[in-house]
């Protein structure tokens, strides 16, 4: 019944767009052909009209967005503006550090979680003589350096403490919460491993010959993974040994859960850092090496050279070695390396008298203690400039906003 009614439907609809058909070509005085000829013409012609007005739009729009981003890219400014101050800090004793849009405010009696607009979202107090932070993400951990005592942070506030066995060296916190520490055990070092809760999840004695002193650390975003830099000296020469620690499934069998490792002789190797949960970077005194692997790490990249680095900095996708420069005119030589492949992304000459270097929001940063520098990710410098006072740290917190922290308190700018 219901397949009867759809064809009488149908045939209607069919018979009346036969009669319009018949209306039309008799008003225009035709036959019902070549109106029908004339009609897929038109039709035709509308379409490809409709399709060249859509490319026209489409072209425009693009044409607009790069305009914009290449003066963006471009723009540089001269000035800033102070958007929110606090005179009241302790700049003398506090530290700052940005942590995911907003900033971790931390002293030797407590830490706090403040926004761009300096208003306290969470505090906790705690008593620590020399406190350290590491942030990674949403995730902090501040240590007491040369004392036992461990804070673990997210956003929302303390997820855990811990009270070491032996004195702290450095802690560094992974993306998901776990943090890894070095403690100095006297003849010995330990390296121990905690859960975002301050439990302990394994503690490795690690000896002066074998494998070697701890000088980094750092962890994969799932935990799973530990790197661990050592130097040790091997006969008259110093060697540098990173290991990757398992401690998952895969490094259950393996001697010391140690899954690969890769010794570098007469080389120093100060820093090392996971980029995400399969890459990982080992900054070198004479260049850098790229790792590959979530479960067994391997060399993917490795740039040297001969010349003596001055500085270092890195982010996630980015790495930059600064050398002295022969000109007079230009004092430094910056070269900025993609972590994704090792390739040089640009290289730049400059001449800023700078204490710090560091990338920070995708844009690097140099300042000494009265002139700030902010290049972008091109080496495009956007802003140089001094400041009445004396910058204690500097670092962007959002788009075209930055703390710089004086002597005299905090001001959020914006530049100008």
């Amino acid at each position: 019944m219901a397949n009867t009614l759809k064809k009488i439907v149908k045939k209607h609809k069919k018979k009346k767009l036969m009669a319009e058909k018949q209306k039309m070509a008799k008003a225009q005085g035709v036959s019902e052909e070549e109106y029908a000829d004339n009609y897929e013409l038109r039709l035709s012609r509308h379409k490809r009209n409709i399709v060249k007005k859509t490319v026209i739009t489409v072209v425009a729009i693009a044409a607009a967005v790069t305009a914009v981003g290449f003066y963006i890219e471009k723009r540089s400014y001269h000035n800033y503006k102070v958007v929110q101050s606090s005179e009241q800090e302790d700049v003398v004793s506090t530290s700052y550090i940005e942590m995911d849009g907003d900033i971790l405010r931390y002293s030797p009696d407590g830490v706090s979680l403040v926004s761009d607009k300096m208003s306290t979202l969470w505090s906790e107090t705690y008593q620590m003589q020399n406190p350290v932070a590491d942030v990674n993400g949403t995730r902090a951990v501040i240590a007491d350096k040369d004392g036992t005592t461990l804070e673990i942070y997210d956003k929302s506030g303390k997820t855990g403490s811990v009270t070491t066995s032996y004195s702290i060296i450095k802690a560094r916190v992974s993306k998901s919460g776990l943090v890894a520490a070095i403690l100095d055990g006297g003849d010995d070092t330990w390296i121990d491993f905690y859960s975002t809760d301050g439990s302990l999840i394994a503690e490795n004695q690690t000896k002066i010959d074998d494998p070697g002193y701890p000088l980094d650390i750092a962890v994969s975003e799932d935990g799973v993974v530990m790197m661990v830099t050592y130097q040790f000296v091997d006969g008259s020469d110093t060697t540098s040994y990173v290991a990757f620690y398992n401690f998952g499934d895969v490094g259950q069998n393996e001697d010391d859960r140690i899954v690969s490792g890769y010794k570098y002789e007469g080389v120093v190797v100060p820093q090392i850092q996971y980029l995400s949960n399969n890459r990982s970077i080992a900054l070198k005194d004479n260049g850098f090496t790229i790792y590959q692997g979530s479960q067994i790490p391997k060399e993917v990249k490795t740039i040297e050279t001969d010349k003596e680095i001055v500085s270092t900095f890195y982010d996630d996708d980015m790495v930059g070695l600064v050398f002295k420069n022969d000109s007079k005119d230009k004092q430094y030589i910056m070269e900025v390396y993609n972590t994704a492949d090792g390739k040089l992304k640009f290289k730049e000459d400059f001449n800023i008298p700078y204490t710090t270097i560091k990338l920070s929001g995708g844009n690097i940063l140099m300042y000494n203690s009265s002139q700030m520098c902010v290049m972008n990710s091109r080496g495009v410098q956007k802003y140089l400039g001094s400041v009445d006072g004396t910058i204690k740290d500097f670092f962007k917190i959002g788009m075209n906003r930055y703390l710089l922290v004086l002597d005299s308190g905090v001001d959020v700018i914006k530049l100008s």
